[in-house]
């Protein structure tokens, strides 16, 4: 029964969990609506997550555009499923190709931060696997919303004005995001028409125009008149590639992630060593659990950075990192009595917007995508409205390290969907959280929470968050109890306190969880502009 859940725990928020028999959450009102208004049509999870996904590229253009990258976990009712659609580096990228142009780093902006956009590649691979609808009917909400015009939300009316003053000089930005030369005002209408006519393209060959066509052929004119490598068999070789997932056991279930290039893994590291601790005797948001999960995300992430990039590239077998040996080894690092400096294991042998969905027949699906930084690199290719994601600038140019760049190579990704199970193997929880390296530590906050902590979805995404910044140095939101907070200190922990709604550096978590007695529970941020939608 729903009764499992503790409905008697709560955080300040004006939300319930919302409950029922399908289910749709998203960063965006209008984008959870277009998703739902495919359920209505008769279509299952993955269409509704579809027809999200490109809502989203046209009302949270700071997070994402048609040129961002995507990942994706299905629970196709029987097995988890992953797609990673991230595109790679141009083939001419290497580390002497930034050396001469005197750059010393991939850049932050501009079409040398450019990756081939994988996005497209995620909408078809999935209405083609599990869909069930047209895609020219899944994108019929975004591009009506692009042509017509949406009102600008709060969170999305800041970040925008934020990028137009930083993105202001990259090629075909302010005439696309500011043809006023302002952003728009947050309740004013906005209209990208260019957009409009791109989707409907992209929608009606089914990705081919963008990658192999005149969309195309735009993006690599633009590339080159900027100084910029894409070729148009960069794009046309893309493709997106299923994956199996990779879990780690947890609180009586499991936990999935997808394999690196992702950050996923370091969730998963972080709660094996959690389950060796023997975490859940202490109460969720006391000093002991606090520390111990801090302690244990620094040593993950610290070998995340340093290990992870494209899986093919890596020096290691990524499930090395969840031998049960290693877990122990790195779990015997941790002092329960203080706060340590941290750093990275070696295994051997022996910005961004998240969005899921639920429908009745039991097909979840966990969906993200994003363009790293807010609007990505800044460039827009002009009459098209595709706005460039710049994940190239999470490639290293330090040739000893995993993660240099290369060509034809995926970089270390921020951005992750997450899935659970339960003891039994069946469907537990799909959810995700936004916020570029908050993301794997708040996957396994909410893991704690939900699956160990038996908190509902709402209370979970409303309790607060900590965000591991590096070293000792831990940011932590104002709503903590400050007896903690200063138990924490004394510790040897950095912390930073900030109010959790005074910007979106803990996030932006979408939650739906199965409900024992049918259907599902739905959560989605409350400090957001988010929506949880059931039906």
């Amino acid at each position: 029964m729903s009764e499992n859940y503790d409905f008697n725990v709560a955080y300040p928020t004006l939300r319930p969990s919302m409950m029922g028999a399908n289910a749709v959450c998203a960063s965006q009102p209008l984008a959870a609506q277009a998703g739902m208004k495919m359920l209505m049509l008769g279509g299952n999870a993955a269409d509704a997550a579809i027809a999200t996904a490109i809502a989203l590229t046209v009302l949270e253009p700071s997070g994402n555009g048609a040129g961002s990258d995507a990942f994706a976990i299905i629970w196709d009712g029987k097995k988890a499923h992953g797609l990673n659609a991230s595109g790679r580096s141009p083939a001419a990228w290497t580390p002497d190709y930034f050396a001469a142009k005197g750059l010393d780093a991939v850049p932050t902006y501009g079409w040398d931060a450019v990756t081939v956009p994988g996005a497209v590649s995620g909408w078809v691979a999935l209405a083609k696997r599990f869909g069930t609808l047209e895609l020219t009917t899944l994108a019929q909400p975004a591009i009506d919303y692009a042509r017509n015009g949406f009102p600008v939300s709060p969170l999305i009316g800041r970040l925008w004005e934020i990028a137009v003053k930083k993105l202001h000089n990259q090629p075909g930005f302010m005439k696309c995001f500011a043809p006023e030369g302002r952003a728009p005002k947050i309740g004013e209408i906005f209209r990208n028409p260019a957009l409009a006519d791109s989707l409907e393209l992209i929608a009606k060959t089914e990705g081919e125009a963008f990658y192999r066509g005149e969309l195309a052929e735009k993006m690599v004119a633009h590339s080159q008149t900027h100084g910029g490598a894409l070729t148009l068999d960069d794009l046309a070789n893309h493709k997106a590639d299923w994956v199996e997932t990779m879990q780690q056991s947890f609180a009586g279930g499991s936990v999935h992630e997808l394999p690196p290039n992702g950050q996923g893994i370091a969730t998963l590291i972080a709660l094996g060593i959690l389950d060796k601790l023997n975490i859940g005797s202490q109460p969720v948001d006391s000093v002991e659990t606090t520390h111990l999960c801090i302690e244990a995300m620094k040593l993950a992430l610290a070998d995340l950075d340093q290990h992870v990039t494209d899986s093919e590239h890596m020096f290691f077998d990524p499930q090395l990192f969840l031998n049960d040996d290693y877990l122990a080894q790195r779990a015997k690092q941790i002092d329960r009595s203080k706060a340590s400096d941290v750093t990275y294991g070696a295994p051997r042998p022996g910005g961004t917007v998240y969005l899921t969905a639920a429908d009745s027949s039991g097909m979840m699906v966990s969906f993200i995508q994003s363009n790293y930084m807010g609007f990505g690199s800044g460039v827009v290719v002009p009459g098209t409205g595709l706005s460039m994601q710049n994940r190239g600038c999470g490639f290293t140019l330090d040739t000893a390290h995993a993660n240099c760049v290369a060509p034809n190579k995926r970089t270390l990704h921020t951005i992750i969907p997450a899935f659970a199970q339960d003891a039994a193997g069946k469907p537990l929880m799909s959810f995700g959280l936004m916020g570029g390296p908050m993301q794997a530590q708040g996957h396994l906050q909410l893991a704690l929470r939900v699956m160990l902590y038996k908190q509902n979805p709402q209370a979970a995404i409303d309790a607060p968050r900590w965000r591991i910044n590096g070293g000792r140095q831990v940011a932590i939101e104002s709503t903590f109890n400050h007896n903690t907070l200063a138990a924490l200190r004394a510790m040897g922990h950095e912390l930073i306190v900030e109010d959790p709604l005074g910007g979106h550096s803990f996030g932006g978590a979408q939650v739906i969880v199965t409900n024992p007695a049918g259907g599902y529970l739905a959560g989605t941020e409350s400090r957001k502009d988010g929506q949880a939608l059931v039906m």
